[in-house]
Formats: structure tokens, C-alpha cells, sequence
């Protein structure tokens, strides 16, 4: 006979849970197993416990509740996750914003998402200044500066218990904001259910209780989040780094031997360059994550080379949809791939007229999983704009991203929609021009934008970075690349430059780019 279910056996076996009841019964079954960890700090299951119905108890106080908002805008902290944990506890939905976005932006989406607190640290506060008047929110600090009032004494009393709260799975999770730098922010609403499908796949990765995953991403991405949830949600421990860097990550992999970890393509980039690398011990590593950003085959295959542990590479959106997952370590054939579609997700191809297109052609990526958000909060213009029914009624969201797949299933992206180059009548792809300039051996990283052309309507320059003591210079480089480009792919320029911009989660900023190549520069 087989041993008896626990409690946590049976909360994830059923159809729908929460992450903080998940958390209470760890409490409850390893008050001391470590939950969160950073900078020498940290704190227990049976502390997170206490410390989330504390926040939820306060929220409860001042009148916050089910179908309200709060929203964080700080850096990485213990205090961060406590709050965004216990604010669940709660109902109280979060709404996790960038620090790097614009003052007015920050204003614009705390507005937005109707939170009534605003959770912050001195770093915002200050870049604040200019809206904080106009902004009705109540100010709270994690950092316990004078901003506001301070998170410690905000606080209920240690031991005060909240009233319960049953959470029905379609209840706002958090609102994720898709723009904070530039253009109008879209709240992108994920209900319970689809962070409970997260926790649910990641019992399948290897999470779990002797899981310790190392997030070097900010906690307001959601690239972060389906990483941190599912350790903690399946009892394991996270260490936060409040800041990347690559030599700091490794020595913290090695001390705490690490075996999760999520990480975009220029943090994996930064790692493998350098010279170090092989000295760090490694091998607790079971499972690397990556996503957000196009990854090169090239970089995957020198991560599998190197770095202990299988590799998988999802592709998705924050707004949900459908997933692909390329299992690196078992497909080291496929790596110019994003992988087939995760198992329950339906992934489709469509032309312009919103067709599915045949096997082997070009099309928009749609896709339709459990994993779906609830649309655009108080947006539903935008919301049906980035939907498609097929003929039975199936919702399905639309990427913006061009792909093909393969015989096999494998997926092949192309590129964004919106960044495709229609020059002279042709379509061209960036990622095609970039992955020609990548071969260059002086050549670090490349980003190829269309900018307005007299003579063609748009037309594409490159913009590269170069490896530390290259001699190539843009003319030379221009010509090679020129010459192994088809005729109506060839590049009008090339802007050689110190780094590409790029977002906190290292998505490179094409439109910067555009903007700072046409102001500069014209061509014919």
C-alpha cells in the first residue's frame, strides 16, 4: 500500500487551489523549512505565514478587499513577496509596476488599476515627485524610509488572524502592465486559475519542497512570476537578488546550491562570457528557465555545453494563451526553435484575414490554453483586438508574432508582426538580417530596425554592438553582411554602438532604436 495523501497532496490534486492556502499548509507541515531568502535575511514557512495574514489583517482594516487593487513599485525585496503574497490572502488583487517607467506613467497605471495603497521604496518615491500630489493613493514603504508610512508599522499586530476569504478562481490575481516606458499601459488581468495552472506545470519541472530557486529578474515581471509562484506554491525556497549581476549570481548558485533558476537571454549572455565561468560549482543545478526575448541557438547550445542541468525555453505572453516549450537538453537539433506547444496548449497559425494558414506556411501565432488572462482591465476595445474565435467558438490569443512550424511541430519564430520591413514590396525579417550579422565573429549582439525610405518606403539598418577589441568597422562589416543577404534583404546601414537598449527584462527597445536612427540619419 502506497502512503497516505497529505493535506498538500490533496490541495494540488484538486482542480482548483490557492497558492497562499498552499502556503499555510506548508506552514503548518515545515514551519522551518526556509521560504525566502536574500542579502543574509530570511524567513521561514511558518514566518511567511504569519507575516502574509498580518498584511491581509491590515488590508482588512483599511477597508480593502475582493475585487480591490494595491500596487507595488519597488525593488526586489522579502517585504515584496510577503505583501504580494498576503495581499491574496486577502482577494486583494496586485499590481506590480516597473520602477523604470515614467513618473507620469507610474501615475497613469496606479490610477488605473484603482489602488487605494501604494506600496513603494525611497528610489520611487523621489522619481515620484513631480505626480505624487495628483495621485490619490496612500503611500506605504517597504524600505521604511519617510516616504509614507513605514511597511513595519502598517502592519496588523504580530498574531492578528484575517477574516477569511474564499477566492473563486476567476477573481483578479494581479494586473500586469504590458507598457510603463512608452505608449498607453494595458492591464493585463491574470485570474487564480491561471497562476494555479502555473503551480500545476511546475510539478512537472521539478519544483518542489527541496526546490531552491535562484530569480534574478525584478518580482513586477511576469517572467519572474511563473518561476517564483511555483517554488513557492510547492513548498521550495527562493532567493532574491534585489539586482543582477553576473559574477554575484554565481557565487550565490554555488553558496546556496541552486537548483531552479529563470533567466532572460542577455543575463544568460553575461553569465557564459565570462572568463570565470568553469570555476563555479555548478551541479545542483537541475532545470534553467528562459523567456522574453529571442534566445540564440547559438547561446543555448554553449549553455548546454557548460552549465549542468536540462534547459527549457518557453515562449508565450504575459496575457497567456498558448505556450511552447523547447526542452533543450533533449532537442539540442531544434534550438532555432521555441519548441511545440505545452501539453493542453493549442497553438495555431493564421493570414491576415484571421485564416488558419496550410502546414509549413506563415502565419500569426494565436493560442488557447487554461492559462488565459481576462482581458485588459477596463479596456475591452483592446481586449477583442487581441482575440480570434475559431469556426467552433474557441477563444484564442493573438501573439503579433509571425512563425512556421516545422515537420515535426517544432515552432520557428520569424518575428514580431509589427517589426517586420516591407521594403520595395517584400517582406523581410529582422531576426533573418540579425542572425546573418551574429556569424560575424567580431560581432557581439545585432538589432535590425526598418526605417522610412524615399526609394523603397521602409528599408533595414542594423545597429551592433562588437566584441571587446574588434577592428571591423561599419563600412567593412556592412559589405560582409551584404554580401551574404539575399538581394532584396540587403541592409541601407550600420550603426556600430556601445549596447542596444533595453527593458528591465532585457527585451531590446526597437523603437528606441528607430527613433534615435531617424533623428540621426536619413536614407534613400
Amino acid at each position: 500500500m502506497g502512503a497516505e495523501p497529505t493535506r498538500i497532496d490533496k490541495a494540488l490534486e484538486a482542480n482548483f487551489n490557492t497558492i497562499p492556502h498552499l502556503i499555510r499548509l506548508h506552514a503548518a507541515a515545515s514551519p522551518e523549512r526556509c521560504a525566502l531568502r536574500q542579502d543574509g535575511a530570511a524567513l521561514t514557512y511558518a514566518e511567511l505565514d504569519a507575516l502574509m495574514d498580518r498584511v491581509a489583517a491590515a488590508l482588512q482594516r483599511d477597508g480593502v478587499g475582493p475585487g480591490q487593487t494595491i500596487a507595488i513599485c519597488a525593488a526586489s525585496s522579502i517585504a515584496y513577496a510577503a505583501l504580494f503574497l498576503g495581499s491574496l490572502r486577502a482577494g486583494v488583487a496586485v499590481a506590480p509596476l516597473a520602477p523604470s517607467s515614467s513618473a507620469q506613467s507610474l501615475a497613469d497605471m496606479t490610477a488605473d488599476a484603482g489602488a487605494r495603497l501604494l506600496f513603494l521604496d525611497q528610489t520611487v518615491a523621489q522619481a515620484l515627485k513631480p505626480v505624487r500630489a495628483a495621485m490619490p493613493a496612500t503611500p506605504v514603504t517597504l524600505d521604511d524610509s519617510t516616504a509614507g508610512q513605514a511597511f513595519a508599522h502598517w502592519l496588523a499586530a504580530p498574531g492578528t488572524a484575517p477574516a477569511a476569504v474564499d477566492i473563486e478562481p476567476d477573481w483578479p490575481f494581479n494586473i500586469i502592465y504590458s507598457s510603463g516606458t512608452t505608449g498607453a499601459p494595458k492591464g493585463i488581468v491574470q485570474p487564480h486559475s491561471m497562476r494555479w495552472t502555473h503551480v500545476q506545470r511546475g510539478r512537472s519541472n521539478g519544483y518542489g519542497p527541496d526546490a531552491v530557486t535562484l530569480i534574478a529578474t525584478p518580482l513586477y515581471s511576469n517572467t519572474t512570476l511563473v518561476s517564483f509562484f511555483p517554488t513557492i506554491g510547492l513548498g521550495g525556497s527562493v532567493v532574491l537578488m534585489a539586482k543582477f549581476d553576473a559574477g554575484a549570481y554565481l557565487a550565490l548558485a554555488e553558496k546556496h546550491r541552486v537548483t531552479h533558476t529563470m533567466l532572460v537571454p542577455v543575463q544568460y549572455q553575461r553569465i557564459m562570457a565570462r572568463e570565470d565561468f568553469a570555476r563555479y560549482d555548478l551541479s545542483s543545478l537541475r532545470m534553467k528557465f528562459c523567456t522574453s526575448a529571442p534566445f540564440s541557438a547559438a547561446l543555448k547550445a554553449d549553455i548546454l555545453q557548460r552549465w549542468p542541468g536540462g534547459l527549457i525555453e518557453y515562449y508565450g505572453m504575459t496575457e497567456g494563451g498558448g505556450t511552447c516549450m523547447l526542452t533543450a537538453h533533449e532537442h539540442p537539433d531544434k534550438l532555432h526553435t521555441v519548441g511545440k506547444p505545452a501539453p493542453g496548449h493549442d497553438i495555431r497559425l493564421i493570414d491576415d484575414a484571421g485564416r488558419e494558414v496550410p502546414p509549413g506556411a506563415l502565419g500569426e501565432v494565436v493560442g488557447h490554453s487554461p492559462a488565459m488572462m481576462a482581458g485588459y482591465h477596463k479596456q475591452p476595445e483592446k481586449s477583442a483586438e487581441a482575440e480570434w474565435y475559431d469556426p467552433a467558438g474557441k477563444r484564442f490569443i493573438r501573439t503579433g508574432d509571425i512563425g512556421r512550424f516545422d515537420a515535426d511541430g517544432f515552432l520557428t519564430l520569424m518575428d514580431r508582426k509589427k517589426d517586420m520591413i516591407i521594403s520595395g514590396g517584400f517582406n523581410i525579417y529582422p531576426s533573418d538580417l540579425e542572425g546573418v550579422l551574429q556569424q560575424h565573429g567580431e560581432v557581439a549582439e545585432a538589432a535590425v530596425v526598418g526605417v522610412p525610405s524615399s526609394r523603397w518606403g521602409e528599408t533595414p539598418v542594423a545597429f551592433v554592438v562588437l566584441k571587446q577589441g574588434a577592428s571591423v568597422d561599419a563600412e567593412q562589416l556592412l559589405d560582409w553582411a551584404n554580401q551574404r543577404l539575399g538581394k532584396t534583404q540587403r541592409l541601407a546601414a550600420i550603426d556600430i554602438t556601445v549596447s542596444l537598449p533595453r527593458s528591465a527584462i532585457g527585451k531590446v527597445l526597437k523603437r528606441e532604436l528607430r527613433d534615435q536612427f531617424s533623428s540621426a540619419k536619413q536614407v534613400d
